[in-house]
């Protein structure tokens, strides 16, 4: 039997394989080999897909003539700046004393593109070809990934998916991309004051866009309205005092009165403190936001209960991006890379994983991740309590564990290995380790709960609300007091007199107040709360449980979105902002937005954008073909490159683009919007 032909992804993903070999490795010029095994890498991508020059150098010159472009087959190329890397990769795998090769690209999409275009170009046939599909960079996970390498083929439907989208952005890339320059690129040129304006447009990139310019013309557009609150106070100190808020319920002097900008506030200060005298508050309240009184509140009613709240699910590349982001102030482009580095130092799990939970089979050996983190001082007294309480065996039965949630790999989780590199990250590296690690541990323990008190109580026929809640068991919460941050002391003020209140009892009001308020404009987006609405298909959901439950195919893809943002602020269709990390459109950005609106639409559909995500899904599963998929897509593209030909929305745009312009400082057709920003 001839020798096995490792190839990874990267270098340095290489060498981890290369250390769990006992084979002699020499090291040569791109590659090592040994007795029985030979191991080598890309450099990323080595292949790309050729320029439409290639095809036709008619197609150098930007011509309305030659679109749409939609080649019966298509190009690819060696990148010449690797050229020398692909020449050796190819030459080792066409050897004749290699007769097995494994795959050990990054497991997952792009990484079974990058090698099946390295393959092809290098004309490999008659191969042994087998994949390793690995979790973690351990050398345990290294062996078991090769012992369980499975053929290359049964990953050929995930092949096709990866080919699809690469040429999906390709035909979306070049068609629209040139044939709305050439129709609209020389009037934004002309408003903008520059030689030459390309409108770039990407299948997910346009939709991305979308987002944040409709974000910022609801900001715009919005208009703050004042309402007003009477509020009753147990103490004249407001700190020290329970606060019983009004609200209007059947039976009130102002149910259903068209004064109310909501149950429990006024559109007029004047009726707020009318609503006042008539339960007989003091006159100072006329003038004076605030002001002492004498008065009693009977109590209606108590309702105590607990409230329980579990552990948050496991991160996936999308949650820890949106966390780094308010924690650390980085871009999702950012932490990918750290996690990255963490997955390669063999710290962490693989890190492009849309899954929050574990597979069944690493549940059962979870305990080799806990004993390693027991060796931090850090973790070690979470980790003592895990194993004290036996938690960790039956974290399989939970809702941690799910192997139908799982479609390429498990949740991001500390590996419990490779710790003694940890004093050598910067502080950044170490913290988000560290986020993942008590993320991590958290699942293991049991809820946090909390006591909730809610009274009603009335003044004459107008009825007040006061409710309080604090924390009585810390439960998983033990875990998550993060190093890096202060944490926020919970303020029971008052719950001891709450708990005390009964049905029937008369309740002090020593101060009544009016509290002006304001509704808020929604807010924008930053690149962490971007990542979380791209995968949930341009819907930004808080909540963290039902953000589960909804879980779509997203637009774009976990490995794809921090590069796609990076893009966008790159080409200075999107400003970021690196110290908060909010995102706001530029000038150009939104006049490029309106520019797709009125051509092609479905751009900036964030559904539908999601949808051809999941049409890649169903290719990689097997439910649709590659020809039926192709079908699709090039009809989509010659329908709409068609329709911008004969169309002419010049003056509507340039309604448009004075309209934007005004929200943007003169000049600064890159720079962010002149308003305020929102609160």
């Amino acid at each position: 039997m001839g020798k096995s032909l490792f190839i990874a992804e990267k270098p340095m993903v290489a060498r981890a394989f290369a250390a769990v070999f006992n084979d002699n490795l020499k090291k040569y010029d791109g590659y090592l080999e040994g007795d029985k095994t030979v191991v080598t890498w890309c450099v990323g991508h080595l292949v790309t897909m050729s320029y439409p020059e290639v095809y036709d150098p008619e197609m150098k010159k930007w011509s309305m003539s030659t679109l749409p472009f939609l080649p019966d087959h298509f190009l690819y190329e060696v990148i010449p700046g690797v050229k020398k890397q692909f020449d050796i990769v190819s030459r080792l795998l066409n050897r004749e004393d290699v007769s097995r090769i494994y795959v050990c690209t990054d497991s997952g999409r792009e990484g079974e593109y990058i090698y099946r275009l390295v393959r092809n170009q290098a004309g490999v046939h008659d191969k042994d070809e087998r994949r390793v599909w690995i979790d973690s960079q351990t050398d345990e996970e290294i062996k078991r990934g090769i012992k369980e390498a499975r053929p290359e083929s049964d990953y050929d439907s995930l092949s096709d998916a990866a080919y699809l989208r690469a040429r999906e952005d390709y035909l979306m890339g070049i068609n629209f991309s040139r044939i709305l320059t050439l129709k609209y690129g020389s009037q934004m040129a002309s408003f903008l004051n520059t030689r030459r304006q390309v409108i770039a447009v990407g299948r997910v990139m346009t939709c991305v866009l979308g987002m944040v310019v409709r974000r910022e013309i609801e900001i715009r557009q919005f208009v703050k309205t004042p309402f007003y609150r009477l509020v009753a106070f147990t103490e004249e100190d407001e700190k020290k005092a329970v606060a019983f808020e009004w609200r209007a319920r059947k039976g009130s002097a102002y149910f259903d009165s068209p004064l109310l900008y909501k149950e429990n506030g006024f559109k007029k200060r004047d009726d707020a403190y009318d609503l006042a005298k008539l339960i007989g508050g003091p006159d100072e309240l006329k003038e004076k936001d605030s002001a002492k009184c004498d008065m009693e509140l009977t109590v209606l009613s108590v309702q105590k209960k607990d409230e329980k709240k579990n552990p948050p699910l496991l991160y996936n590349l999308a949650e820890i991006q949106n966390d780094a982001s308010k924690f650390f102030k980085i871009s999702p482009d950012q932490t990918l890379q750290i996690i990255q580095s963490l997955y390669e130092k063999k710290l962490v799990t693989y890190p492009r994983t849309d899954a929050r939970v574990l597979s069944s089979a690493i549940a059962k050996e979870i305990d080799k991740n806990l004993k390693g983190l027991s060796t931090l001082s850090i973790f070690k007294p979470f980790t003592d309590q895990i194993f004290a309480s036996g938690s960790y065996k039956t974290i399989g039965k939970t809702r941690y564990t799910d192997d139908k949630k799982i479609t390429d790999h498990y949740a991001i989780i500390p590996t419990g290995q490779g710790l003694g590199v940890l004093k050598s990250l910067n502080p950044t590296e170490q913290r988000v380790y560290e986020t993942i690690a008590r993320r991590f541990l958290a699942i293991f323990f049991p809820q946090a709960v909390y006591k909730k008190t809610a009274v009603e109580a009335v003044k004459d026929s107008e009825h007040f609300f006061a409710n309080e809640k604090y924390l009585d068991k810390e439960g998983y919460l033990a875990v998550m007091h993060y190093s890096f941050l202060k944490d926020k002391n919970d303020d029971n003020a008052g719950s001891e007199l709450l708990s005390q209140i009964k049905k029937g009892d008369k309740v002090p009001v020593k101060l009544l107040s009016i509290k002006e308020g304001e509704t808020a404009p929604p807010k924008r987006y930053t690149s962490g709360s971007m990542i979380l609405a791209m995968e949930n298909a341009g819907s930004l959901i808080e909540d963290d449980e039902l953000r589960e439950q909804i879980k779509s195919n997203g637009i774009g893809t976990s490995a794809t979105r921090a590069g796609i943002l990076e893009k966008l602020v790159k080409n200075r269709y999107l400003s970021l902002n690196k110290k908060t990390q909010v995102i706001t459109p530029t000038l150009t950005g939104e006049m490029i937005y309106y520019v797709v609106g009125y051509s092609i639409r479905p751009m900036l559909d964030p559904i539908l954008t999601a949808s051809w995500e999941k049409g890649l899904s169903q290719v990689a599963d097997g439910v649709i073909g590659e020809d039926d998929y192709m079908k699709k897509l090039t009809a989509f593209i010659r329908k709409y490159t068609d329709e911008v030909k004969s169309e002419n929305n010049g003056a509507v745009l340039s309604k448009c683009f004075n309209y934007a312009s005004q929200f943007y400082k003169k000049g600064s057709y890159g720079g962010v919007a002149k308003e305020k920003k929102s609160k």
